[in-house]
């Protein structure tokens, strides 16, 4: 005999669908959403499993290595791909779900997930973790700027590093304004001051890593872009082609055609947004910064000429996103004259 199972999983309980070859229930039922009680579950009532499906979500990694390592064919389905499939029953409820994915683990019809392992999920969380401060840094700032111009303390452009000397200065001219200011400047510097520790941690990543300092010889990419590069692909190997690294960061345009109507559109900005961000700021120092000579800058500036400065950084990232995993690779680094 050959099951197939489903697991529909909340933050407090998981239902469970386990069908037969023929696609008849041989079990349903609910249980708490634990890795060992799960793991228990399936080896209970799915001895014989085939697949075990369950979707990407924020404790699907946790539940995803647990039950590799009982040995259980676990596999992780997209979301977006899951969606549109369960989507078509008339009636959602998590047993329809369960039933759902099990069904689409039947058939084979379904995309798998890569579901990082824990050492990229460290360095992800850290990624994270900073962007974040990086946001609160500049909402704290920008509530500075606003109100400075609102006391009427300083009316010119308040952009730069040296803005907070001249909040400072302000405090001492109007008490109002330093009642304000007083907090959040004292808030703000804690908030950089944990930027800064995050860094160290991340650099201290770098320190001894082969790949991510040859990645890092490539022009515009510094240690963050590196390590979300890293930390996204994970395992080069999965990738039977560079080219297939630009579609899987979402840097290909979007396409429809059907009947006579055939048109490309923006990227599709599918994988993860953070990495693509990267990328993005990696291929804008490129055609803005970096003198250098190099094929892959004049073949950006030609594309900018031709086509505008947005397609030609999206272009370039789309290269950068194929270079880095050729570089991963082959185990070469970065090499001017021939980047193209």
């Amino acid at each position: 005999m050959t099951s197939y199972v489903g697991l529909d999983v909340s933050l407090a309980e998981t239902s469970v669908r386990v069908l037969g070859a023929d696609g008849k229930v041989r079990y349903e039922g609910k249980v708490r959403s634990l890795p060992n009680e799960l793991v228990a579950c399936i080896q209970r009532h799915a001895d014989d499993a085939e697949r075990v499906a369950i979707e990407t979500g924020q404790t699907s990694a946790l539940l995803f290595r647990a039950m590799e390592a009982a040995n259980l064919p676990v596999v992780c389905i997209e979301t977006r791909h899951a969606h549109k499939v369960l989507s078509a029953r008339q009636n959602k409820t998590d047993r329809n779900d369960a039933k759902g994915l099990a069904e689409l683990v039947r058939v084979g019809w379904y995309k798998e997930a890569w579901v990082r392992g824990a050492s990229a999920q460290a360095i992800r969380s850290l990624l994270l973790a900073r962007r974040m401060l990086m946001v609160t840094r500049r909402t704290l700032e920008n509530t500075l700027r606003g109100a400075v111009k609102r006391f009427g303390l300083i009316i010119t452009k308040t952009a730069g590093k040296t803005f907070k000397g001249r909040a400072v200065a302000a405090m001492e001219l109007d008490p109002a304004y330093a009642a304000f200011a007083a907090p959040i400047l004292v808030v703000l510097e804690t908030v950089a001051e944990q930027i800064r520790t995050y860094e160290r941690q991340l650099q201290a990543v770098i320190r001894g890593n082969a790949t991510l300092s040859r990645l890092m010889t490539v022009p515009g990419v510094g240690y963050l872009s590196a390590l979300a590069f890293y930390s996204t692909i994970e395992d080069p190997a999965r990738f039977k082609r560079s080219d297939d690294v630009g579609p899987y960061l979402g840097l290909t345009p979007r396409t429809h055609q059907s009947g006579e109507v055939d048109w490309s559109g923006r990227i599709t900005k599918t994988g993860d947004s953070m990495t693509r961000a990267y990328l993005f700021e990696a291929a804008t120092v490129i055609l803005t910064r970096v003198t250098k000579p190099t094929p892959l800058r004049e073949w950006g500036l030609r594309l900018k000429e031709r086509s505008g400065m947005k397609k030609a950084q999206v272009a370039v990232a789309r290269k950068l996103a194929v270079m880095m995993h050729a570089i991963w690779t082959d185990g070469t680094e970065f090499e001017w004259r021939a980047a193209g």
